[in-house]
């Protein structure tokens, strides 16, 4: 069963949670990171991307970087900018976008649910990636990105933070991105409880969004504890920030593909092989094209807009995986026709996430930079759960989640 812990959170103080709260660091580069915070002392990404605090020539995994990192955190706080609350507390994070709502609590996850796979995955994680977010961690003692987690929603949860919400003034309320963001802090040793035991009972939560910030927490406390080999398990550094959203409020969006060329194939090659591959290959009645069900795709090429719908008697909707409409592309139409075996690292493929719109992908094709464009139905997070639960790993870029959560608003020290 899950384990939820309350922790004294540093956080922004009145009249800097908007100046502060920045976009998450894998969103962008350094360039676009130096452009958002340019002019603004206080943003998170001094601290998320301190490379932006230096020169250019220096490497973004230098020493140096994290070490800016850590000072760029200790002036916030010295500033008084963060400031830590008095008692362990949970937290409430509202978002607010396009007419949706998703309320997340935010606490500590435990460690040892990750490694015992209470808390499960969907993806895979990169080494270089793991390696830099294990620095950034271990060099400031702190987590300083929460970890997007999902559990199937709980009523009685979802009553609780109600309650708390209806009764309580937020202590943030402010728009960034388009997002509409409110916290508020749940101080009742009581409510707080009462959550903590609400978890308790919850079996399973899932990584939505963070897979490297997780792996990396794990291996900063895996590193604590063989350094202090009498540990109690109490400790901080055994447990990460998060924030838990019930599934039923997420929102994926679609994850589409670019293809830079045709593998040698004309437009009518192409289409002549896709029905080959049994999909029903018709052109759109309007355009754009984003698909409106399971198993439907949009194809951008040659400035027309086409329907591809596989045969559904070709799908293997018993195995999690390979139902998935990322799973069908790639394995009968990215890899048979285009010649494309692993996306991951194949300069042929790029990926767009949905929040960037169709026009993008008209966009990069009508240009000449792209040959063609796959637009995808969005991914579910029951199609997440279950393949988490069957131990199983999603294809490459399944999903998006939107909104992004922010850094800076609630960070998490491994000692004190």
């Amino acid at each position: 069963m899950a384990v939820l812990k309350a922790f004294r959170a540093y956080r922004p103080a009145q009249g800097y949670a908007d100046k502060v709260a920045a976009l998450p660091y894998d969103v962008m580069n350094s360039d676009e990171a130096r452009k958002a915070a340019f002019g603004n002392p206080y943003s998170f990404l001094h601290v998320d991307k301190a490379e932006i605090d230096l020169p250019k020539t220096v490497d973004i995994y230098d020493e140096k970087v994290y070490l800016k990192a850590k000072e760029n955190l200790g002036k916030l706080i010295s500033a008084e900018v963060l400031r830590q609350d008095e008692t362990p507390c949970l937290y409430i994070y509202m978002q607010t976008w396009q007419g949706r709502t998703q309320t997340g609590l935010v606490g500590c996850t435990a460690v040892d649910d990750y490694q015992n796979a209470v808390i499960k995955k969907h993806e895979f994680t990169r080494a270089d990636k793991e390696a830099d977010r294990i620095r950034h961690v271990d060099t400031l003692d702190a987590n300083t990105g929460p970890i997007f987690l999902t559990y199937r929603g709980e009523t009685a949860v979802s009553a609780v933070l109600d309650a708390w919400k209806a009764a309580h003034t937020p202590i943030y309320d402010f728009t960034a991105n388009e997002v509409r963001q409110t916290v508020w802090v749940v101080d009742d040793t009581a409510v707080v409880d009462k959550l903590i035991a609400l978890f308790g009972a919850i079996p399973s939560l899932y990584i939505a969004d963070g897979h490297h910030r997780a792996a990396s927490a794990v291996r900063v406390a895996e590193k604590r504890r063989a350094e202090h080999p009498d540990y109690t398990g109490t400790e901080e550094f055994n447990f990460f920030l998060s924030v838990l959203f019930p599934a039923e409020e997420l929102r994926i969006l679609d994850y589409n593909r670019l293809l830079f060329d045709l593998n040698g194939l004309t437009e009518e090659a192409l289409l002549a092989q896709l029905r080959e591959a049994d999909f029903a290959v018709e052109k759109a009645a309007h355009s754009p094209f984003a698909p409106t069900e399971k198993h439907m795709f949009g194809l951008y090429l040659d400035g027309e807009w086409y329907t591809l719908k596989a045969n559904p008697e070709s799908v293997e909707e018993s195995d999690p995986v390979r139902r998935l409409d990322v799973s069908i592309l790639q394995e009968r139409v990215i890899a048979p026709i285009f010649g494309i075996s692993d996306p991951r690292t194949d300069k042929r493929i790029d990926f767009v996430g949905g929040i960037r719109g169709l026009s993008e992908l008209e966009r990069r094709v009508d240009s000449g930079e792209a040959k063609a464009a796959f637009a995808m139905y969005p991914t579910s997070p029951e199609e997440l759960m279950a393949i988490a639960d069957a131990g199983l790993v999603m294809p490459p870029k399944s999903t998006w989640f939107e909104p992004k959560l922010l850094s800076g608003l609630f960070i998490h020290f491994l000692s004190k």
